[in-house]
């Protein structure tokens, strides 16, 4: 009777055990599926937003090792607006930005002032390979003001306003990784005549208004998970003008990465560095951490 009965436990513990497995082997099968259709989207139009705020605060009272009260605060806002069908794909993204921050005793500073917006459509060619056409407008919503000297103003809304547009080759493998190509790429830039009456700015010419380049231009975009619930989005810009000093390559590198925390909630870092001579001969350096609250929609 002993050995019919351990013989039922183990039969029972064994159906158990290969059910678990079973329903294991059932959600990653769901989760892998869904991660595929992920990448395969269906033809047609497909539309995604995300607001995001992000948040710092330090606060020091008679603290010996020093410091210095501050604030600071960004919103995000970025759109999608992608089609896709057997031979063609047109991807378009409006990227927009504002931060401030405030040191006690101190005004208030820009620390993030971004519009842009870029659009890609392409052609079937072979592989991942498309033939492409871009569009990309970039300019600022505020303000902005000598470092040196917060009373000297040196931009403000579209002024600067860059124009880019030409013909190229995208690759796609998805919407999560993909470059452009433009080897005849047109370029404007303009700024407002008032930032051009005792000099140049941001390589429009003294008494000027606008300044057109022909170059070529790149730009990549790769997105991926560095573990579960942290990703990294990485979006580069290159651009040489082949009419002056090809050598100096324009460059804007954007790194982003999020680390959820639940649905709502995050921790955001931003790394943003930019080398364009015509506006600052180095490189301009971004860095901004804090805790983010994300709507989707």
């Amino acid at each position: 009777m002993k050995r019919i009965l351990l013989t039922i436990t183990l039969l029972i513990s064994a159906n158990t055990i290969f059910s678990q497995e079973t329903d294991k082997d059932r959600l990653k099968r769901t989760e892998e599926a869904v991660d595929k259709l992920k990448e395969e989207k269906p033809n047609g139009w497909s539309k995604i937003g995300t607001f995001t705020l992000l948040a710092n605060q330090a606060s020091f009272t008679n603290w010996q090792a020093g410091g210095q009260s501050n604030i600071s605060g960004n919103i995000g806002f970025n759109y999608d607006i992608n089609y896709k069908s057997d031979n063609w794909t047109w991807d378009n993204k409006l990227i927009s930005n504002y931060g401030l921050s405030k040191n006690s005793g101190q005004e208030l500073v820009k620390t993030d002032d971004r519009i842009e917006f870029n659009s890609i459509l392409g052609k079937k060619a072979k592989g991942y390979w498309y033939y492409s056409a871009f569009f990309n407008f970039r300019t600022q919503f505020d303000s902005g003001f000598d470092p040196k000297n917060l009373n000297v103003k040196i931009s403000h809304f579209f002024s600067p306003a860059y124009f880019q547009i030409g013909p190229g080759m995208l690759w796609k493998k998805s919407d999560d990784f993909k470059f452009n190509i433009a080897p005849l790429t047109s370029r404007l830039i303009i700024v407002h005549p008032h930032f051009t009456e005792f000099g140049s700015s941001f390589g429009v010419e003294q008494g000027d208004s606008s300044r057109f380049e022909f170059g070529a231009s790149f730009i990549g975009y790769y997105k991926f998970k560095l573990m579960e619930n942290i990703t990294a989005e990485n979006i580069l810009s290159l651009y040489t003008n082949y009419l002056e000093d090809p050598q100096n390559v324009d460059l804007d590198y954007t790194l982003n990465i999020v680390m959820k925390i639940n649905k709502t909630l995050s921790t955001n870092i931003a790394f943003q560095t930019i080398y364009d001579d015509n506006a600052f001969r180095g490189f301009q350096v971004r860095e901004v951490i804090g805790l983010g609250v994300n709507y989707g929609f």
